[in-house]
């Protein structure tokens, strides 16, 4: 008797004599077994005896991982994406499950996704994860109870988070935001946050005053010709009073082509106010090239305050340093901390500097941890 392969589960209804031995569906039925149902999965680690070696109950191969692969650190969105099974039971639609896991733990089960059309199958998890993290996933195919081996693991870096919380700021400024307030005209591009005039900058105001510890960011986009006078990367004060004059100033400079020395780096802290609370650092020429990152570090506790800035990154080289001891702590109360400057007295000259693409902004007690670069 010939039976259409498309009506193959009818021959469920025959007869267990009839059925021995016969496999169905990557399925085998064996004699004396009820044949009404495919295998059901299993616990890991006690396969039925219906099941494969590794506990598989499908006649599929494990599909393989695209990516995220190797460790990759994720941008923005965490899409999974793998190759699809083979199988060897005609053109059944396959169903995958996909975990994500934190070492042996799994923290996330997608459930079935479907698995029809194209060569590859995608799946965003509706989840969140620990920012800047490592973590394994994997996968593999179903079809109704029975389910196929698992992928190999795949591992992956979550994104660099951002937030700001009590004395702590973390933000990358490459994913498109920012946990400060953009003030004046500005605009993320590829590789962070531009200032487009003197008048732009980006404000933090910090949950909690920070009396000691490190502000630091990465900025890029110019050069002793860029325009301004004593144009600021970077700036703290407390409140919003005029920050020339402010009882916490403190401002980071770049002299600009106005100055009569374009490239000088320097930097003021005012810690109480009065003449007397007015310390200035170094003030050293430097030769920048606004196609190169600079890595900009500023660090204050209750009788020093020093500025750092080092070619390409945190490891790269010294080519300003300056250390002043204070008299006086910096507890500013509001304490706001600004990528570029406000306008003071003296207008958009000495504010900050158009074109300067900022990311990676760290502003703690704690030591800086590692962002993407």
């Amino acid at each position: 008797m010939h039976i259409p392969f498309g009506h193959v589960p009818h021959l469920l209804l025959l007869s267990r004599v009839a059925m021995c031995a016969i496999g169905i569906l990557g399925f085998t039925v064996a004699c004396g077994q009820r044949s009404n149902t495919p295998v059901s999965p299993t616990p890991e680690g006690a396969p039925s005896p219906d099941a494969a070696a590794d506990g598989s109950t499908l006649k599929a191969s494990a599909p393989a991982p695209v990516s995220p692969v190797g460790g990759a650190q994720i941008i923005d969105t965490l899409t999974l994406t793998l190759s699809r099974s083979a199988i060897t039971f005609g053109d059944a639609v396959l169903s995958y499950r996909f975990q994500i896991r934190s070492g042996s733990t799994v923290v996330y089960d997608s459930g079935l996704v479907s698995g029809a059309g194209g060569g590859t199958v995608t799946h965003t998890p509706a989840a969140t994860f620990e920012p800047d993290t490592t973590f394994t996933w994997r996968a593999r195919a179903e079809y109704r109870a029975a389910f196929g081996p698992w992928s190999s693991d795949a591992a992956f870096k979550t994104p660099v988070g951002a937030y700001m919380r009590g004395s702590e700021i973390r933000d990358p400024l490459t994913i498109g935001r920012t946990v400060g307030t953009a003030v004046g005209p500005v605009q993320f591009v590829k590789d962070g946050l531009e200032l487009l005039t003197a008048e732009s900058r980006v404000t933090y105001q910090l949950p909690q005053t920070l009396a000691a510890g490190e502000f630091s960011v990465m900025v890029t986009g110019f050069d002793e010709g860029s325009p301004g006078d004593k144009s600021k990367i970077m700036s703290m004060q407390e409140g919003t009073s005029d920050i020339t004059t402010n009882d916490y100033r403190f401002t980071v400079e770049k002299r600009g082509r106005s100055y009569f020395l374009p490239g000088a780096v320097t930097f003021r802290i005012i810690v109480g106010g009065g003449e007397h609370a007015i310390f200035d650092g170094n003030r050293v020429g430097v030769a920048f090239s606004d196609e190169r990152w600079y890595f900009w570090k500023v660090t204050w506790g209750p009788n020093f305050a020093q500025v750092e800035v080092r070619e390409d990154g945190p490891a790269g080289r010294v080519i300003y340093s300056s250390r002043v001891s204070t008299n006086h702590g910096y507890s500013p109360a509001p304490h706001l901390i600004h990528l570029g400057s406000p306008l003071g007295r003296a207008g958009a000259i000495d504010a900050s500097i158009p074109g300067t693409i900022y990311k990676n902004v760290w502003v703690s007690s704690n030591p800086r941890p590692a962002f993407p670069q």
